[in-house]
């Protein structure tokens, strides 16, 4: 090889260097040397009984963490969680994104959070970094968990304490390209515990149920690369597939002040939806977790449902039972989408 094909060579292989070093820069070093994490501290959390019972109220209630971290029984419509595997981790329906595994959280020392440090658990349910630095991709909340009261975290750490052991090795989820790598750059430390969150409206403590609840992550539609759209926030239209009818598509339900959204509900029919999991005789579909929301005290469901009143209204039609067709606002295919115009 002649000395100018050598330097050639060697300058392209230079550009190489400098072009991956240039985009590492841009995207973050986080894609390859894993996610921003703080060091996790020796903090731990009292095990009072009042943080005994917020955190089952929250975990069993608005966080609904078993909906996501259990498998389901799909033999009937509600698809309970199988109580044998309660908090024990399961493969989520979401294929697209690769094999998503849940972790197991009881208190298995082995397989689940037996071993960790509550301040590893804290840090993975608001800052989405595992106990072994790998990142947790947000189909796990933590970005809404993020903002909890640092009380309130406190709580449903003391709870999972508790939660009844299970034995379950879960695997290690595998994304899809090029998500396995940007999976690393979304986790931002939390620098200091969320203050009490804004409590004196009942729209107000709604506001911080609704975050919990994941209603927005749920309730709005994306487009192609996953991004909100803009002024569509609770329209419904968020798309899931039903693991238990052949991975077939369901939409979530416009849950705006708007005529076609929830504008002819008032707070005691709200409550009756959520609590029974039924709707003019038909049950809701499981991925709307009411086996966890009937837990919620009466007083929670009427401040969600002030919160609710005062989301700006968006006009989408959205329905699971009509045959689909395409949507104008949403840009998919969905019951209704021929009535819905481009706004």
């Amino acid at each position: 090889m002649s000395i100018r094909v050598r330097s050639v060579l060697l300058g392209l292989g230079v550009l190489v260097v400098v072009a991956v070093f240039g985009a590492l820069t841009a995207v973050g070093w986080e894609v390859v040397l894993g996610p921003n994490a703080r060091m996790v501290t020796d903090r731990t959390f009292e095990a009072t009984e009042a943080r005994l019972a917020r955190g089952r109220y929250l975990v069993e209630g608005p966080a609904a963490c078993f909906h996501c971290h259990s498998e389901h029984d799909f033999s009937t419509p509600e698809y309970p969680v199988v109580a044998a595997k309660r908090g024990a981790g399961w493969e989520l329906p979401v294929p697209e994104l690769g094999r998503v595994y849940t972790p197991n959280i009881t208190s298995d020392p082995e397989t689940g959070l037996g071993a960790w440090t509550d301040d590893e658990i804290a840090r993975a349910i608001q800052e989405g970094v595992g106990r072994d630095g790998r990142a947790l991709f947000p189909i796990m909340p933590w970005m809404d968990f993020a903002e909890l009261d640092a009380e309130d975290v406190a709580s449903i750490v003391v709870y999972l304490r508790t939660v009844p052991p299970v034995r379950h090795e879960v695997p290690v989820s595998q994304y899809v390209f090029p998500l396995n790598f940007i999976v690393n750059t979304i986790p931002e430390p939390l620098t200091e515990p969320r203050a009490s969150h804004p409590s004196s409206t009942p729209a107000e403590r709604g506001a911080y149920l609704a975050n919990m609840a994941g209603c927005s992550s749920c309730h709005t539609p994306t487009d192609a690369e996953g991004i909100p759209i803009p002024g569509m926030a609770l329209g419904g239209g968020a798309v899931f597939k039903d693991p238990g009818q052949d991975m077939r598509e369901v939409f979530s339900m416009n849950v705006t002040p708007d005529p076609s959204g929830i504008a002819h509900y008032d707070a005691d029919f709200f409550v009756s939806v959520l609590q029974s999991g039924q709707i003019a005789g038909r049950t809701l579909n499981h991925i709307m977790p009411f086996e966890f929301f009937r837990n919620m005290t009466g007083d929670d469901l009427r401040d969600l449902f002030a919160h609710l009143q005062t989301v700006a209204p968006v006009r989408h039609r959205v329905s699971n039972t009509d045959a689909p067709v395409a949507c104008a606002v949403c840009g998919q295919r969905h019951g209704l989408g021929e009535l819905n115009q481009a706004r």
